[in-house]
């Protein structure tokens, strides 16, 4: 998409980027609540991106959120930027399916073994919930565009 040359792209970014960000770790949550697992077992994993396991709870809170925020918002730059605006939720959704495969299964294994580890199921459905999410904002937004 092009963008005026009015700052659309940067409030888009933090409105997309922003919703897609907070609502992203939704599934993994409510997949682990249901089923009596660890709710903290992915954001700890996260956190050890950055810091070792024995730095402590907190500590590997705050880095996963960090974490969280840096590559949520490095990929949503790059989407909010590339991706048709006509059946956006489908590119957003289907390039986070990519996106997910690409951070579970070609990076994580290598670099962050404790992210590798958790199951495959609940994290490729925060990819989708991020995914969507962000195009739905997108295309809310684009909407209220042509509109006015």
């Amino acid at each position: 998409m092009s963008y005026p040359k009015n700052n659309a792209y940067w409030r888009d970014l933090l409105a997309a980027g922003w919703t897609a960000t907070l609502v992203g770790g939704t599934p993994s949550t409510l997949y682990a609540l249901a089923t009596g697992g660890d709710p903290m077992e992915a954001t700890l994993a996260a956190g050890g991106m950055l810091l070792p396991a024995s730095a402590g709870t907190t500590a590997l809170v705050v880095a996963a959120a960090v974490v969280h925020v840096c590559v949520s918002f490095f990929w949503a730059a790059i989407l909010v930027r590339v991706m048709p605006r006509k059946q956006v939720i489908l590119w957003t959704t289907t390039a986070a399916a990519l996106i997910g495969l690409i951070d579970l299964r070609l990076i994580a294994p290598v670099f962050f073994p404790e992210v590798a580890d958790l199951a495959l199921g609940p994290q490729m459905a925060d990819h989708l919930m991020w995914g969507a999410s962000l195009g739905w904002v997108l295309a809310r937004r684009s909407r209220t565009r042509r509109s006015q």
